[in-house]
């Protein structure tokens, strides 16, 4: 039987898959810790700053939606770090995620997410 904090987290990470696959930005800021950081590239291009900016370049940088996968996911204490990696739509790369997640007032968040195309 799964543990209730794997089963959280889980729950946390199908949430932002499922909001970025969707184009749901209340949702997939709902995900992320206060005081989040989000940096990464894409292509050439580093970004860093908080959630609310890169995800509002994420939604808007092309209409088709691409699907997402959790690769691995690994839980210690009242952390956890998860792989994401969601496939490429026409003329766009794909995207490998780094997610660290904390648990903070008895809720999980995503605290850090680093990413890049691949």
């Amino acid at each position: 039987m799964i543990n209730a904090e794997v089963e959280q987290v889980r729950e946390v990470i199908r949430r932002y898959m499922d909001a970025g696959w969707k184009g749901d930005r209340d949702t997939l800021l709902s995900c992320f810790h206060r005081d989040a950081r989000v940096s990464g590239y894409l292509g050439d291009r580093l970004l860093t700053g908080m959630p609310p900016l890169l995800t509002e370049a994420a939604l808007t940088s092309g209409t088709e939606r691409s699907q997402a996968e959790l690769l691995a996911l690994s839980i210690t204490g009242r952390i956890a770090d998860a792989v994401v990696y969601e496939a490429g739509t026409t003329g766009r790369a794909g995207l490998e995620q780094h997610l660290q997640l904390i648990e903070d007032g008895g809720a999980w968040w995503i605290i850090s997410n680093n990413f890049t195309s691949v």
